[in-house]
């Protein structure tokens, strides 16, 4: 693993630390000031100390002992400061089961060469729906 991959790796998993410790000021700080997080029911926050703010409330509440596990699908330069990471994910108390969500995160070094979260995006995998898709037009199945 070189340098960029490690270094973009680890937001990711200051991200995790930060979400399993309940604390949304450490998840915030990952993002950028004008990140934007797509959830997976559509609510959009921007910027970091916005998407932290809300995931404190977040843990406070509907979120409360959460878990995050995820693993990286890949990790994707697309210039020297410019990550596109996709991961499965989920959140889960206890145990952790199938991962049902696909993300897509946007990193960006910074001028202190820290890289950043730009951009997130979390969608729910609808297997069923998927499934339909492909036996009803097969060739909207991807390679992958």
């Amino acid at each position: 693993m070189n340098t960029s991959t490690a270094a973009v790796t680890a937001v990711l998993d200051r991200l995790t630390a930060a979400w399993n410790a309940g604390d949304g000021a450490a998840y915030g700080a990952e993002f950028t000031a004008d990140a934007t997080y797509i959830t997976y029911v559509g609510t959009l926050y921007v910027g970091g100390a916005e998407i932290g703010a809300a995931h404190q409330a977040l843990f406070e509440s509907f979120l409360k002992g959460t878990r995050l596990t995820s693993e990286i699908v890949d990790v994707r330069f697309t210039g020297p400061d410019t990550a596109v990471v996709i991961t499965r994910g989920d959140v889960h108390k206890g145990r952790p089961g199938r991962l049902h969500k696909i993300q897509t995160y946007t990193l960006v070094r910074q001028e202190s060469g820290d890289w950043k979260v730009a951009a997130f995006q979390n969608t729910k995998h609808k297997a069923l729906m998927e499934a339909i898709s492909f036996k009803v037009q097969p060739a909207t199945r991807p390679a992958a």
